[in-house]
């Protein structure tokens, strides 16, 4: 499995990079998928909720009217569930959301939606992409020209490149991660990917750790 090369002005480089298909050529698992995505936003969550019980709240314990004799409901305390202001029953609590999976399983979401973009033909291989000072006019230059400018596109690093990150940073479709910070979350919401030089070779070696 091989794919083509092109330079920063979107044009055939005549290189060509070979791709692991057991990266980008197996069959989509749609469940370790859904895992590794449901793990990444529960993570994202505060768990900072909270709602006082009955005995939290500041009032008086005093019973409002006599057992018995009323011909009403027996009632006790102000700070009961059924009154307005009262204590809630099970409410939230602050509790931590996040949640482990195993790294074979990470792995196999990975190399399920790569697999996926790639018979949409939505991964692209550029070299040369050199910005000498961060410029957000530099970069949407780029991305005409590779036809991005009017979609979400992930591009990942071999390297950490300071200048290509502040070129992009203000760019709400645009997002430029290092090849080891990705989660099957960002391939996802990525309707583009483009693996910068070098990043193909140890995305893929990464995956096979």
């Amino acid at each position: 499995m091989e794919l083509v090369v092109l330079n920063t002005s979107g044009k055939e480089t005549g290189k060509k990079v070979t791709l692991d298909e057991s990266i980008f050529g197996i069959e989509p698992n749609k469940h370790a998928v859904y895992l590794e995505v449901k793990q990444y936003l529960a993570a994202q969550r505060q768990g900072t909720h909270k709602s006082k019980e009955r005995s939290e709240i500041t009032a008086s314990t005093k019973k409002l009217k006599k057992q018995k004799g009323s011909g009403s409901a027996r009632y006790g305390d102000i700070k009961s569930p059924t009154f307005r202001g009262g204590g809630r029953v099970f409410g939230p609590k602050p509790r931590d959301y996040r949640f482990k999976l195993n790294k074979a399983l990470k792995r196999l979401a990975k190399k399920s939606v790569l697999s996926q973009k790639m018979r949409d033909n939505s991964i692209r291989i550029v070299e040369g992409l050199s910005i000498a000072a961060p410029k957000t006019k530099d970069f949407i230059t780029v991305l005409n020209a590779l036809a991005l400018n009017d979609k979400k596109s992930l591009f990942i690093l071999a390297d950490t490149n300071k200048n290509v990150y502040l070129s992009s940073r203000n760019l709400p479709k645009t997002k430029v991660m290092k090849f080891n910070e990705i989660s099957s979350y960002d391939l996802i919401n990525a309707g583009e990917i483009v693996f910068l030089e070098g990043a193909v070779e140890k995305f893929q070696e990464n995956l096979k750790k």
